[in-house]
């Protein structure tokens, strides 16, 4: 068996198929980061994130063509403000400084950044007084957005103002021999609508990239780099049916064939249909090796006289940890877990804030029981989202997986407000079919970023039938967002909404009354527990 002692060890058997290529981006904790990695990559350039306190030989020995220091909350006045690692601008390759970014490069080459009289969050407009090939091609005036309260007023030696805005006289400057270049501007964020192409000059212009990452290219080397590291061995995954886990299950089927065995546990909280659609898809149609465990009722068991959120989280975790454990020991000789870590995990882990101290349990549901012993393989911990979603439609994964809006997973365990059992399990998971049958039949299903119905702990009195009812409510609600820090309130038109409370009310026993939740995040999560 091998060692269990720490998640590092588990992971150090699987090799890195390292890009010819990267950009790498160091994270001063900017909550844009992320999108400064992901408009990279969708330019064909491969780029990763590492937190600023990175050391310089970690970053030279990737290679990168190019530098970007990300923005960040903080000033550089603040004693403990975060700093660029010690010779990050003397590796001869170009360099990128984002706000925070922009201000740390102008005070390590010896010029003043001060509090700015008047802070600028928002829309601002620059003018381009210097030619420079990061605005290669692009008009002398740019609508920009603007992040900040400190900003550049002393010109460091050897550089020159390229661009200037109404309340920031120097809103970009630039090294006259060196490539080093910074904005005070996020080009990242949609709100600078010709951030992309400015992006795109850096890495081609500057960095002098050729381009070549792709979805595609991702799948390529994956399989390549899990057939070399599994060898003969056997892989156990556990399967969902959500996005993540799919296209884990079909990339490493397509790499290792019969070698790879998938788990899919049946905790009595999924959608209707699910176990069928699961087990059609990947056992019928893909031929993968996918064993189904009912466990519903010992899941509901352990749920009974529970209506405590985070209680309920870590019972429903508890108990999928032991089930998956009695199949994997069942296996017996399986070496590698798979898992569908997606990239912002990696990011959030290695931050230079630290870990997130607090962690939603049901985001570890499902997570690696130090038990098992087995060497943890994660082949989708270079993407985000979106690029799984790529990946898994260029591996044949049907849209109803592909594009399927995110289920917590407790499942229906938190979004049923109070006690759990089967007659509520039961109304749940009946008003969450109706409300995705309206979306996808009204051709709303993919508007939203996701939608869901949600059992509350309350009764209501209505009329059915001349006669006095007392019974439960159910509360609708559908958001809009890129990347879920943040979400709006879907605008479903009344009529659809008046539409599916009416089929609800008259289709899910026990249900009398429906209502819809208008509420953004923040203040609000997108889930209700």
């Amino acid at each position: 068996m091998c060692p269990s002692d720490n998640r590092t060890r588990r992971s150090a058997s699987l090799q890195k198929m390292m890009p010819t290529e990267q950009i790498l981006i160091l994270d001063f904790g900017s909550q844009t980061t992320q999108l400064i990695a992901r408009r990279i990559r969708e330019i064909g350039v491969y780029s990763e994130i590492l937190p600023c306190t990175v050391s310089m030989e970690e970053i030279s020995g990737r290679k990168p063509k190019g530098l970007i220091l990300s923005g960040g909350p903080a000033s550089v006045h603040q004693e403990e403000s975060p700093k660029a690692p010690e010779g990050v601008f003397d590796l001869g390759i170009p360099v990128l400084g984002i706000c925070y970014g922009l201000q740390l490069m102008a005070m390590h080459f010896g010029g003043r950044v001060d509090p700015s009289a008047q802070m600028e969050y928002g829309r601002a407009e620059i003018h381009l007084s210097e030619e420079h090939p990061l605005f290669h091609d692009l008009e002398p005036d740019q609508v920009v957005w603007m992040s900040h309260r400190d900003r550049v007023n002393s010109l460091p030696a050897d550089f020159f103002v390229v661009a200037s805005s109404p309340n920031s006289p120097i809103a970009a400057i630039a090294h006259r021999e060196k490539p080093l270049i910074g904005v005070q501007f996020h080009p990242e964020v949609a709100h600078t609508p010709q951030g992309q192409r400015m992006l795109e000059n850096f890495a081609y212009r500057m960095c002098q990239c050729v381009g070549g990452w792709s979805p595609q290219s991702f799948i390529d080397s994956s399989i390549i780099s899990i057939k070399k590291q599994v060898g003969k061995g056997k892989v156990i995954c556990g399967l969902s049916g959500g996005v993540d886990s799919s296209v884990t299950a079909l990339l490493l089927h397509r790499a290792i064939g019969d070698q790879l065995l998938c788990v899919f546990v049946d905790n009595g909280l999924l959608r209707h249909g699910e176990v069928q659609e699961v087990m059609h898809t990947f056992g019928e149609h893909f031929h993968i090796n996918l064993h189904l465990v009912d466990a519903g009722d010992r899941f509901l068991e352990g749920l009974v006289g529970i209506s405590e959120p985070e209680a309920k989280r870590r019972i429903i975790g508890r108990i999928f940890v032991e089930v998956f454990e009695e199949e994997a020991e069942k296996i017996g000789d399986a070496k590698f877990l798979a898992q569908g870590t997606l990239y912002p995990d990696v990011i959030e882990s290695r931050s230079f804030r630290g870990p997130s101290s607090t962690i939603k349990t049901h985001h570890n549901v499902g997570g690696l029981p130090d038990t098992l012993k087995l060497y943890l393989i994660e082949p989708l911990k270079e993407l985000f989202k979106d690029e799984v979603r790529k990946v898994g439609s260029l591996l044949g994964l049907p849209n109803s997986i592909v594009e399927r809006h995110p289920f917590p997973g407790p499942g229906l365990g938190i979004r049923i407000l109070g006690e759990v059992t089967w007659e509520r399990v039961e109304m749940a998971r009946q008003a969450d079919r109706i409300f995705i049958e309206e979306l996808k039949v009204s051709g709303w299903y993919s508007k939203v970023s996701q939608a869901l119905a949600v059992l509350l702990p309350v009764r209501s009195v209505g009329v059915m039938g001349d006669e006095r009812t007392y019974q439960n409510v159910v509360a609708l609600r559908a958001v809009d967002s890129r990347d879920y820090m943040t979400a709006d309130m879907s605008p479903l038109p009344l009529e659809f909404l008046a539409a599916v409370a009416r089929r609800i009310t008259n289709e899910v026993q026990g249900v009398n009354r429906v209502v819809y939740d208008l509420t953004s995040k923040p203040p609000a999560t997108v889930e209700w527990e």
